[in-house]
């Protein structure tokens, strides 16, 4: 028994070690963490990881090959409280859900961490809008047969369970939660202030775009761990 007692002592105090030992990355603003535990289901891997901070949380992220011991560099991400795995038959306090994770390796110094599946194409001059929930003023043409925010929102019972068309721009982008991108959108209008319809899709969009979704309104739609819309668009794909 103290020979195992001396044997975790010494392994944590590796993990500190590791964890401030120095770190080309450290002025990134990304998290860094140490594989403490790995549990594999069809779409997602769980991991257990030790952060810098010394805190220990359970990230997700679409299915990777990882190993104990091994360090990720991470940002953002949706947390998802009282998360409950029905193939795992397990309920956590907390995951963080994570569209992607990087090593060392992979992570431009002056960029910071970079998709290696986005292909990065060169655009002189053009603007980089900033993602906001804030209402925008907006003055978007509406698309040829499509709905405007504020018809969808004053109307909603009449369009709920139906297919439409929205056009509008971009103003908030969160990849691979659920394995589901989340887009929230705007064009403009808008009823009894609500002004910002959420989209679910497979897309990918960048914010700023101006662009026209096709897809399903749902109402009173319920992901659980407190994140329940009364009005969203989910399977929406792009339309031309």
């Amino acid at each position: 028994m103290k020979i195992l007692k001396t044997v975790l002592v010494l392994a944590i105090f590796l993990m500190a070690y590791l964890l401030q030992a120095q770190d080309p990355h450290a002025e990134s603003g990304l998290t860094k963490g140490i594989v403490q535990e790995v549990l594999q289901v069809s779409s997602y891997t769980y991991l257990h990881v030790l952060e810098e901070s010394g805190i220990k949380r359970w990230i997700a992220v679409p299915t990777i090959e990882a190993k104990l011991g091994e360090i990720y560099y991470y940002k953002g991400g949706m947390e998802m409280p009282d998360f409950e795995s029905k193939e795992l038959n397990r309920k956590f306090d907390v995951v963080l859900f994570l569209g992607s994770i990087t090593n060392g390796e992979d992570i431009d110094i002056e960029k910071g961490m970079v998709d290696p599946n986005v292909i990065v194409e060169e655009e002189v001059n053009k603007p980089t809008k900033q993602a906001t929930l804030e209402k925008l003023e907006l003055s978007i043409e509406e698309v040829a047969g499509g709905v405007r925010i504020a018809d969808l929102f004053e109307n909603k019972q009449q369009f709920a369970g139906n297919k439409i068309k929205i056009k509008g721009e971009v103003t908030k982008f969160t990849k691979a939660i659920m394995g589901k991108n989340w887009v929230h959108f705007q064009d403009g209008t808008y009823f009894n202030g609500a002004y910002d319809l959420m989209i679910t899709t497979q897309e990918i969009v960048n914010v700023g775009d101006v662009v026209t979704f096709e897809g399903t309104i749902t109402l009173n739609k319920d992901f659980g761990a407190g994140y329940f819309y009364s009005t969203i668009m989910e399977e929406a794909v792009l339309i031309k």
